[in-house]
């Protein structure tokens, strides 16, 4: 099944504490371009998210935004300058024995003096948070290939349609075509007759001049590769792997085909019938630079 080159997806999760969520979006690119907006003390994992991304997809310009909510995370640590502390104590005391003080040292006074208590950020796992924030990017792919699939099943059935019009033109233009050359024989046998008359019209002459015409406007080899090259996209557009890239060199066969089947044409019916051909083509081509 053929995928959209756009498309979005997202999901949440926790890990170590951390709420995480991941949102992906893409638009058209001939070549796949990742960009991945993480907080700066999570840049470490950005290695990780791009692997998991082109796992998913070959081609496209996608933008990764990766959100951290640490509200609940517990990652702050109160820390004890356990030397400061004792000189604290030791001082405290010394004075209350020499001036004969009272003593009344206790946990809360203690921990008012400047810089017993310390508050730290705890370090952050970086190997748990990127197999973890790899879990979560992974849902988001999965979320976000399945819009794609929708998006892509889709543009096949839109060429599928136009393929089976392409069909019918090009029938018309076969069935037209011999009509052509039957019409440039009555034409040519009417001025022979008008200069030579009935008694010196060569009708060997006639149906050598009408095999040359014929021959000249012979649209037979484009009309049966046109026709292999819709089988061929039928094949390509109901795969499963990636062939954006030649379904695109695929439909400028199809536009080179209906190019020379244009410049052959003597007839002004067939000539409405190769623009309305190549109408169709250029709809399909179109269509197809959404395709990943």
């Amino acid at each position: 099944m053929i995928k959209s080159m756009t498309g979005y997806g997202s999901a949440k999760g926790t890990v170590e504490g951390l709420e995480i969520t991941v949102e992906l979006k893409s638009v058209n690119n001939r070549y796949l371009d990742t960009s991945v907006r993480l907080p700066r003390s999570f840049l470490f994992a950005e290695e990780a998210v791009k692997s998991c991304v082109q796992k998913h997809i070959s081609r496209g310009k996608v933008d990764v935004f990766v959100s951290v909510n640490s509200a609940n995370a517990g990652d702050m640590a109160v820390q004890v300058n356990e030397a400061l502390l004792k000189g604290y104590v030791e001082a405290i005391r010394h004075i209350a024995e020499e001036y004969g003080l009272h003593d009344d040292l206790s946990a809360m006074n203690v921990a008012r003096f400047p810089d017993v208590l310390s508050v730290e950020k705890k370090d952050l796992d970086a190997e748990a948070i990127s197999a973890g924030l790899t879990g979560i990017v992974e849902e988001a792919l999965c979320d976000f290939d399945s819009m794609r699939l929708r998006e892509g099943e889709k543009l096949r059935d839109d060429v599928l349609s136009r393929l089976e019009t392409i069909n019918r033109l090009v029938c018309t233009v076969e069935e037209k075509s011999p009509e052509t050359v039957a019409a440039y024989r009555k034409r040519l046998e009417t001025k022979m007759a008008e200069v030579l008359g009935t008694a010196g019209i060569d009708e060997s002459r006639i149906l050598t001049e009408a095999a040359v015409f014929a021959d000249h406007i012979a649209v037979d080899e484009e009309t049966v590769r046109l026709r292999s090259h819709m089988a061929q996209l039928r094949t390509m557009i109901g795969g499963n792997s990636p062939t954006g890239r030649k379904i695109d060199f695929l439909v400028q066969e199809f536009n080179r085909e209906a190019n020379t089947i244009g410049s052959k044409c003597q007839n002004s019916e067939i000539a409405h019938v190769v623009v309305d051909l190549k109408s169709e083509i250029e709809k399909i081509r179109e269509q197809i630079q959404n395709i990943e």
